[in-house]
């Protein structure tokens, strides 16, 4: 499953022309209902990538109004749509969405989806990467729950934050002399870091047997 996932990753990469430069980590997510799950890989200088590990997401669930499928392809994390972080509020339902106070919010800018309500007609919609509400909404990890956005755990969120693992362009720029308010302070990046998410959807038509849900 592993080989299986790190060749389609790279046949994404290599139809949407991205030219690696060196090493680095890239984060893999497979949409299909039936797996619902990130994967984080290292990509060594020799092009070959090895899985780090896996976690249960949630993408977009669409049929009601302001609901998106998850958008495929590859969307680079740079500081053209800065990140920030969750104020831990809760809306009138109770819920936090961005989940606890802190949280980062990894922001990969506007897309164009159709719509998964209505006619289906083309929209934009921003897509982010985020925590979720640690008591109501973080135990449904691993099935399509979100309006779009790709909603991650919580102890995810923190790895991916605190071990710099997506921030090559905001680790270039803070060399230049940017002020990143966003950066966890107590951060240890990695010497590699990437920059590049990838979406795809196997289309399985059952539940793998590791699948998360």
């Amino acid at each position: 499953e592993a080989r299986n996932y790190r060749r389609l990753a790279e046949d994404v990469l290599a139809k949407a022309q991205v030219a690696f430069i060196g090493p680095e980590y890239m984060i893999l997510v497979d949409r299909d209902p039936n797996v619902q799950a990130l994967f984080l890989f290292f990509r060594a200088a020799d092009g070959e990538s090895q899985l780090v590990g896996a976690s249960p997401v949630s993408t977009g669930r669409p049929g009601s109004f302001d609901h998106f499928e998850t958008p495929l392809g590859v969307f680079e994390h740079t500081t053209a749509n800065p990140d920030y972080r969750a104020e831990g509020t809760r809306n009138s339902q109770g819920i936090r969405g961005y989940g606890a106070k802190g949280m980062r919010i990894y922001d990969f800018g506007w897309q164009q989806v159709p719509r998964g309500w209505g006619d289906g007609a083309v929209s934009e919609m921003r897509l982010q990467m985020h925590a979720t509400d640690p008591d109501l909404l973080e135990p449904r990890l691993g099935s399509p729950q979100s309006k779009g956005c790709i909603r991650i755990p919580a102890s995810l969120n923190r790895l991916i934050d605190h071990y710099g693992v997506l921030d090559a362009d905001y680790e270039r720029a803070q060399r230049e002399g940017s002020k990143l308010w966003a950066f966890d302070p107590q951060r240890n990046p990695v010497a590699f870091p990437g920059r590049y998410l990838v979406v795809i959807d196997t289309e399985r038509e059952d539940r793998p047997q590791w699948s998360p849900g």
